[in-house]
């Protein structure tokens, strides 16, 4: 027999749970056929099959928690698929090689059944190819539908999620949700489990309000110049670059020269020592449908406007189709929050722990502004919230900080000069 453990999950990952099984017992499984899908705080993974056999096992059931390491099925590599015939109970049956047996089968066939076996064993290959995310595997299973009926946008031919929902078979019988609050029944509570990324989620908050001395500031930022030069550069941009011009390429970039001029925003607390970090890998919360998670733009200070944007848009992609990998998540100095997205106007973020430093953006609005002791203009206005850890960041500091990105984006053309 040969044991199906708990491979390594990733850095700081020490377990998981069992989200799906995709093989059952007794069935056949050749060399790299995903067994089972285990779910981590962070992404989602899959489980393949070491060699050819028969799964003989399966030693933990779905939603168990489990750890690096542990057995969690046994692979029989020379068994056979439960589904197969028992032998003939004649002693001359019993007594035949596998290969005398499957000659005299193959002899007592019509060329008809021949063609229907051999046309059974392709389709049987064919299925065992299908590749897709744990994403989807798992939506299919929802909406009760078969990979083999999907067809694939990835060039690849990998099915993801947003090829199952762009299915029309899907959309038409697609249905109601799962958790229902509130029915017509008897009940009108229900009981539902949190995944594992939401109790992390929740674990890891409490924890840094509870760890650091959390303060907010806010302050607001008239967008007129970051929007007219959009406008006027929008579409050229789009023409050279393939994606769109965005506001997250422009506070990246702010953040950035704000971090080089406060050094302490960009920090982290390690005991009774303070870890300055010399780099600028910048993480953007993305609303995911499994919860919030924040994947990383690397160097964001040696990428141009058109390099964030590529970025961001990359990893928000993966976010959604529930694709990301630990590397696109693992890291980060600093975070940026847009709740803007949402209709928020004004919010207090929350540290994305060790670090001690979160921008949140909010809606933009049109407002009426004080140009001077005379005149009064309606303007596009932005309030902007920055939480930080008071534990090694002092008020002042937080406080030019904001100023510090209110600035450049009220006069953009300073961030080519930052770099």
């Amino acid at each position: 027999m040969i044991e199906i453990k708990v491979p390594e999950l990733g850095e700081s990952i020490t377990e998981g749970t069992i989200s799906a099984w995709i093989k059952k017992e007794g069935d056949a499984v050749t060399q790299g056929d995903v067994i089972a899908e285990i779910e981590t705080d962070k992404v989602n993974l899959e489980i393949s099959a070491d060699a050819d056999g028969v799964l003989a096992k399966l030693l933990k059931e779905e939603g168990t928690n489990v750890e690096i390491g542990e057995v969690i099925a046994t692979l029989d590599p020379s068994g056979a698929a439960a589904t197969q015939k028992p032998a003939e109970s004649d002693h001359d049956s019993e007594a035949q090689s596998p290969e005398t047996a499957a000659s005299q089968k193959s002899d007592k066939q019509s060329p008809e059944q021949s063609a229907d076996a051999e046309t059974q064993k392709t389709d049987k290959q064919s299925k065992r190819r299908i590749e897709a995310t744990p994403a989807a595997r798992k939506l299919a299973r929802e909406k009760g539908k078969s990979l083999e009926e999907i067809q694939p946008s990835d060039p690849m031919g990998r099915v993801r999620p947003i090829d199952l929902q762009n299915d029309s078979r899907i959309m038409q019988n697609a249905p109601s949700p799962e958790v229902s609050y509130w029915d017509d029944g008897d009940s009108k509570e229900e009981r539902v489990r949190m995944t594992r990324r939401r109790q992390t989620i929740a674990k890891r908050l409490v924890e840094a309000q509870q760890t650091a001395a959390m303060l907010t500031t806010f302050n607001e930022i008239d967008m007129s110049a970051v929007m007219n030069l959009r406008k006027r550069r929008k579409d050229i941009f789009a023409d050279e670059h393939g994606v769109k011009l965005g506001f997250m390429s422009f506070f990246t970039k702010a953040v950035v020269g704000a971090l080089k001029a406060f050094p302490l925003l960009n920090a982290e607390i390690d005991n009774d020592e303070i870890i300055m970090k010399k780099y600028y890998d910048i993480g953007i919360a993305v609303a995911a449908k499994e919860g919030l998670v924040v994947p990383v733009v690397r160097d964001a200070d040696r990428l141009s406007f058109a390099g964030i944007e590529k970025e961001i848009d990359r990893l928000a992609k993966k976010a959604v189709s529930n694709e990301l990998k630990l590397s696109d998540l693992k890291g980060g100095s600093f975070t940026i929050t847009n709740g803007g997205v949402f209709g928020s106007l004004l919010s207090t973020p929350i540290l994305n722990a060790p670090q001690v430093g979160i921008l949140g953006m909010h809606s933009i609005q049109m407002r009426p502004i004080a140009i001077d002791e005379e005149r009064m203009e309606n303007r596009p206005m932005m309030y902007v919230a920055l939480s930080y850890d008071h534990r090694i960041v002092d008020g002042k500091e937080a406080v030019q900080f904001l100023v510090r990105i209110k600035n450049l984006l009220e006069d953009p053309e300073t961030l080519l000069l930052e770099g």
